[in-house]
């Protein structure tokens, strides 16, 4: 079996880039033949949750692909296996693309001391845009996505959502600031959306299907 390792412990991160990633290019009856995976073989997607002693990485990086790189090299130099990281970030137009690669830190201290850094990271940008008319409340999520293999080959590649921020949280779905977010073309925040309609617009749908794209060819290449 080829292993991939998806490098967050972050739950919903998990649940969602695995099925991205186990969809038509891993999933598919022809996947495990394009990436040179012999005949009965299969491609298995698991989180940092199979791996307790691999290294927590800081996000030191300015840009988003810096740390997505960070990450993938780490858990992959750890584990001598493909490694798929990502960083991602929500940037508003009103705070001159903040929190941008802040985005999980934004409320620092005072969101890890409540306990629940997501709803502190929110309430921070909510109370951030109160003044704020409807008209200068864009915003885009970006994500970028890295595959480091243990030969040294690298890739990284980018997607966006773009949206607007609301006044108040709406829905129960999706985690982070998905709640406040409304995608260009809907009604709906991400977090209303169903997680098949999420992936199919989302920053981070669109970069793990990119890096899916080119992903069997660049495991072939490593055998």
């Amino acid at each position: 079996m080829t292993k991939i390792i998806l490098a967050t412990r972050n739950a919903g991160k998990i649940t969602e880039l695995r099925r991205i990633l186990s969809g038509d290019v891993l999933g598919g009856s022809g996947a495990a033949a394009r990436a040179g995976v012999p005949a009965g073989d299969s491609i298995e997607v698991v989180g940092l949750d199979a791996y307790p002693d691999a290294p927590d990485v800081p996000e030191t990086e300015l840009t988003f692909e810096g740390n997505a790189l960070l990450k993938a090299r780490a858990v992959c130099a750890h584990t001598g296996l493909p490694a798929v990281a990502d960083d991602s970030g929500l940037c508003v137009d009103a705070l001159n693309g903040m929190p941008g690669v802040l985005s999980a830190r934004w409320s620092g201290r005072f969101g890890s001391a409540t306990g629940d850094k997501d709803r502190a990271n929110l309430d921070l940008l909510l109370d951030q845009l109160a003044d704020v008319g409807d008209e200068h409340r864009g915003a885009y999520f970006v994500a970028a996505a890295a595959l480091v293999l243990p030969t040294g080959v690298e890739h990284c590649v980018e997607g966006r959502m773009y949206g607007r921020i609301i006044g108040a949280p709406r829905g129960a779905g999706g985690f982070g600031y998905d709640p406040v977010f409304v995608p260009d073309g809907e009604e709906r925040t991400s977090a209303e959306l169903a997680p098949g309609e999420k992936d199919a617009i989302s920053h981070r749908g669109k970069a793990f299907r990119t890096l899916a794209d080119i992903l069997p060819e660049a495991l072939a290449a490593a055998r």
